[in-house]
């Protein structure tokens, strides 16, 4: 039987999935640390995570049996892809599914800022009276900076739009605007003019440190400042700092560069204490709509890479779409992306006079992947010497 082993409150249903799939399942609540999961990956084929535990390179050289990793989140940077491709472990993630969740999530923040009502919150809780409106605006009319358009980006343009705001965004790709939107040339442009900036960028190393002194100068005095993307991306002591002498007049910040492992963790932050802050502990895509849905996603894809083959969706394996077999056994062979290599496999296959039903092969970047149905289950000889092909990384019978 093979075995699954699910961290960080995966939803029940990738459980329940993955058990009704014929996976012996082990589920835990909290994140590991590397010395940890090397130990509870002892026999594991598939690994599922959200965005606390690292899987290093250690802990895949340490456990060359693991097939793949599920990503039960949108982010897949504490996973070493490279690392993964090179052992021939595939990584899925959850691109779509909590999209609608982080894009509600910046919405209320939005309106929650522009209104003041954390600072107006913390007051009453200190017994002060505090009825103004001064400082407090609709949103309405304002300007919206979406740094990012992506997939959460996009969407929030969309949503700030029919709210009646105005909305602009940068990206370093090209991206096509929805709406009335408007993209700016550079970043400074998008920061000189937003009522309201809101980052949605990726977990790219290039991007650590992304927003820190420089870029908050820039931004509109009174402006306010959304962080729901990655905690290693801005520079919190910039921001506190702005805060602190009015520039910015409000902050919310979902993630932070370091996060506990797990819930129920102590944890500090020099943004506490500040007046109109809004502070949540990496929840934006924690609604039960979303991790349901990431859960179904997620296991889906887990299942038809084990049972298929398919790496259609894997974010570091060439990508390949498959259904069920046409032959009585499958062959999956992941390998260095060199010449000839497809020639070989059907030559040892020959060989044993093995007739073949369909095939597929796939390239990306230093990877190649080739999948063969087979007429009849080839002899131990023949597995062994598809294993010997130059530049083999991983091959699976699939019957």
């Amino acid at each position: 039987m093979p075995k699954a082993l699910l961290l960080e409150n995966i939803h029940p249903c990738a459980v329940q999935s993955l058990r009704d799939h014929g996976f012996e399942v082990e589920a835990l609540k909290g994140a590991l640390g590397e010395d940890e999961l090397i130990d509870a990956l002892d026999g594991v084929d598939l690994l599922g995570v959200r965005s606390k535990t690292n899987v290093t390179a250690a802990v895949m050289a340490a456990r060359p049996h693991l097939s793949a990793i599920g990503c039960f989140c949108i982010g897949t940077n504490q996973v070493d892809l490279e690392e993964a491709g090179r052992r021939g472990i595939a990584v899925f993630n959850a691109p779509y599914s909590n999209t609608r969740s982080v894009v509600e999530l910046v919405i209320c923040d939005i309106i929650c800022l522009m209104r003041r009502i954390p600072a107006h919150t913390h007051h009453l809780k200190h017994g002060l009276w505090d009825k103004t409106a001064s400082g407090s605006h609709e949103v309405r009319g304002k300007t919206l900076g979406i740094i990012g358009y992506g997939n959460i980006g996009s969407q929030l343009s969309v949503l700030a739009e029919a709210l009646g705001m105005r909305v602009v965004f940068y990206d370093l790709e090209e991206k096509l605007a929805l709406g009335n939107a408007h993209r700016c040339a550079t970043l400074n442009e998008l920061l000189e003019q937003s009522d309201a900036v809101t980052l949605h960028v990726d977990g790219r190393k290039s991007n650590t440190g992304f927003f820190g002194e420089e870029q908050f100068s820039h931004m509109k005095p009174g402006a306010i400042f959304i962080n729901l993307s990655r905690g290693f991306v801005v520079d919190l002591g910039a921001l506190k700092q702005h805060l602190a002498s009015g520039h910015v007049s409000g902050a919310a910040v979902d993630v932070f560069p370091v996060e506990p492992k797990k819930s129920g963790d102590p944890f500090e932050t020099s943004l506490a204490n500040e007046d109109n802050m809004i502070l949540t502990p990496h929840i934006g895509g924690s609604t039960l709509e979303a991790q349901e849905a990431i859960g179904h996603f997620v296991a889906q894809r887990l299942e038809d890479y084990w049972f298929k083959g398919s790496t259609s969706l894997s974010v570091n394996l060439p990508q390949i779409n498959l259904g069920d077999g046409n032959g009585i056994t499958r062959v999956t062979h992941l390998h260095a992306n060199l010449p000839g290599v497809l020639a070989h496999v059907n030559r040892v296959l020959g060989e044993e006079d093995i007739n073949i039903s369909s095939q597929s092969l796939g390239t990306q970047g230093e990877l190649g992947y080739v999948v063969t149905d087979v007429s009849k289950t080839p002899s131990s000889a023949t597995l062994q010497a598809l294993r010997d092909i130059e530049g083999t990384i991983r091959m699976r019978v699939i019957s």
